[in-house]
């Protein structure tokens, strides 16, 4: 199956809904989701994107540590990345995040195709995935703030979205 990317469009007002917490007990918990995410960032580190993340292998390393954790608490499980924050939102910290980068969505669709690549080797009900893979679509596309018109726009972050 292959999931439907929609394009990006700026200042668009963007709903989304963070993931069901079925996907992180359906993908394993804890371990399920570092192997999730482990092996998502090993096909970022061999994609067109991978300059965007640390070179170095103990810093490249961390990345994933950090992102797993993400991951984890947006889908439901232990909080473990609130110290991240600094009592932020998680989803805002995540777009704020990014805006340290020129984030096109040319990068948007490499990154959610590597994405979908793990995903695919995951085994759960695929409704469970494509609710994740709903929240993935919708919530990146808050992530991209640099158009081919050469303009550069930060989302904001709107909780009733």
């Amino acid at each position: 199956m292959s999931y439907e990317i929609t394009k990006v469009q700026k200042g668009e007002s963007v709903d989304f809904t963070n993931p069901a917490s079925e996907f992180y007990d359906a993908v394993g918990g804890e371990e399920g989701m570092k192997a999730l995410m482990y092996d998502f960032y090993d096909i970022i580190y061999e994609s067109d994107i991978a300059h965007f993340f640390p070179q170095d292998e103990d810093e490249f390393h961390e990345v994933k540590v950090k992102n797993t954790k993400f991951f984890i608490q947006i889908c439901g499980g232990p909080k473990v990345y609130e110290s991240e924050t600094g009592g932020m939102n998680l989803n805002e910290f995540m777009i704020r995040l990014h805006d340290d980068f020129s984030i096109y969505d040319k990068s948007r669709y490499e990154w959610l195709g590597c994405m979908e690549e793990a995903l695919r080797k995951v085994d759960m009900e695929q409704r469970i995935k494509d609710n994740f893979w709903a929240y993935l679509e919708s919530f990146s596309k808050l992530t991209v703030n640099t158009f081919s018109d050469g303009s550069v726009y930060y989302a904001e972050y709107n909780p009733g979205q």
